[in-house]
């Protein structure tokens, strides 16, 4: 399979929302494009508390994102303290990691601040998208299980 023909197979093989907290403007259009590419709504932070607020905000107004891709090293507050503090605060919906550190401790700590899971730099289009739609398909699973269970 050459790679045109992945990208047709990839096309809209999202269907969800995705908040990218993501400092660096080149990550971010490459990681933009990629899951737009996908098919995926992408909203973009510049740094953790930022993300913070909109995933807070989305969340409180009944439409929580998907996935949030959180860069770990970013400014204001990192990636892990911003997922700590989402978790902290009740946020449920997945949250992968993604960032250049690459040890068994950086995965460790993502994990340990309430990551779902880790990806790392320079990012895999094929195994970020694999990766979104694997959680997005659980996010949306769970909130048919939560409809369901009101009805």
């Amino acid at each position: 399979m050459n790679d045109q023909d992945k990208s047709t197979d990839q096309e809209n093989q999202l269907e969800c929302r995705v908040l990218l907290a993501e400092d660096m403007p080149d990550n971010q259009r490459l990681v933009s494009y990629y899951l737009k590419q996908a098919g995926a709504e992408v909203f973009i932070a510049e740094d953790g508390q930022i993300a913070y607020d909109l995933a807070m905000e989305a969340r409180d107004h009944g439409f929580p994102f998907d996935v949030i891709l959180m860069d770990i090293q970013m400014p204001s507050i990192d990636g892990n303290e911003a997922t700590k503090k989402l978790r902290d605060a009740g946020y449920t919906s997945p949250i992968i990691a993604i960032t250049a550190h690459t040890s068994l401790y950086d995965r460790d700590s993502c994990v340990a601040a309430g990551c779902d899971n880790y990806t790392t730099k320079p990012v895999d289009r094929d195994k970020l998208i694999n990766l979104v739609a694997h959680y997005a398909s659980l996010q949306k699973k769970k909130k048919c299980l939560a409809e369901d269970a009101i009805i």
